[in-house]
């Protein structure tokens, strides 16, 4: 099996970017993958992310099933880190940035400095989910359904009959190969010419195989994946992926 770093499947061919990643062209709108999971929009200086799940641990938590209070602090620091390579000048968090609507009142004093410290000196939308489909205002920023940019939608969920160019999360994409005799299992973006289903930044968040028939409407015209790996992404043939 041959895995391509760097590799992105496009409707437009890819162009280069100050770095050593190409881009993917989803219609005029150059996309630069994040090892962390995010997107970098080099022309609109956006940063776009998908699926924080703040306080996912203490929302199990509250219902008797105990997780490492940990997985906020990990999503900012991952969150810091990308804003840090970047600088951008706007932040785009594709909905469920909050694992439910009561994560305000459970978020820690530390975590929700860190949140509003990244806030500082840049715009920041937060595009509703269905797990938060309300945001309080403790949380900064600006609370939004979707937003269009230079021609593609972004939105929470993939919408199985956008007739154009679409940027979305919700599902939490995986992919499993096998290499070297092992099988391999990572998020990862979802691509056709059309469309990117982004992976999801949370740390709680998991994936879901995009052999799952969720994916299948959405992807008619194929897809490949782009897996976050060790230091790069890997681009992977829709035939070489494998069901859980």
């Amino acid at each position: 099996m041959t895995l391509v770093a760097g590799s992105w499947l496009a409707q437009s061919g890819t162009v280069q970017t100050q770095g050593s990643t190409p881009a993917f062209m989803l219609g005029r709108l150059a996309l630069v993958p994040d090892l962390s999971g995010a997107l970098w929009l080099p022309d609109e200086r956006t940063l776009v992310v998908a699926d924080l799940h703040l306080e996912k641990g203490s929302a199990y938590a509250a219902r008797g099933v105990f997780l490492p209070p940990y997985d906020s602090a990990a999503t900012l620091a991952a969150l810091a880190a990308a804003i840090l390579r970047h600088a951008p000048a706007r932040v785009i968090a594709l909905g469920d940035s909050f694992h439910d609507i009561h994560a305000e009142s459970r978020i820690a004093p530390g975590n929700l400095a860190t949140l509003r410290q990244l806030q500082q000196g840049r715009d920041w939308l937060w595009i509703t989910g269905n797990h938060d489909r309300e945001i309080g205002p403790a949380m900064g920023g600006e609370t939004v359904a979707g937003i269009e940019i230079s021609g593609v939608a972004l939105r929470h969920e993939p919408d199985r009959d956008e007739a154009g160019f679409e940027i979305a999360g919700h599902l939490h994409p995986a992919a499993k190969v096998r290499m070297r005799g092992r099988a391999l299992r990572r998020r990862c973006f979802a691509l056709s010419p059309r469309r990117c289903i982004m992976p999801a930044m949370g740390a709680y968040a998991g994936g879901l195989n995009l052999r799952d028939a969720a994916f299948r409407p959405l992807f008619l015209e194929g897809l490949s994946a782009h897996l976050l790996g060790d230091g790069r992404l890997f681009r992977i043939d829709e035939r070489l992926l494998l069901a859980d």
